[in-house]
């Protein structure tokens, strides 16, 4: 639970001290960044809590994951790439205190 929470908060702490012109659509981009979770509908089961996301989703494999860091440098995708990346982070640290693994 507290994993999701962080999903909302670093965000937001991110868009608010980084970008105070425009936080709020940079936190709105970066909340929509979280559909890339989509890829979870595509294990069986959807939800298991000892699985490692990062790796294991098509979404959350190293390839898009540099695609993300490299959509950050570009000027009118930058929330994006950011909330991606924030997320992939935060999945990552996940795994290390569920599992004691950084990714599958």
């Amino acid at each position: 639970m507290f994993h999701i929470l962080l999903h909302f908060l670093i965000p937001l702490i991110i868009s608010t001290l980084f970008f105070k012109k425009n936080w709020k659509k940079a936190y709105f981009l970066m909340m929509l960044t979280m559909v890339v979770d989509i890829d979870h509908l595509l294990a069986t089961p959807i939800y298991d809590p000892l699985r490692c996301s990062i790796g294991f989703h098509p979404l959350h494999k190293l390839f898009p994951i540099i695609v993300y860091a490299l959509v950050c440098f570009i000027p009118k995708l930058r929330f994006i790439g950011i909330g991606l990346i924030i997320h992939m982070i935060l999945d990552s640290i996940d795994c290390q205190l569920s599992n004691g693994i950084w990714f599958t």
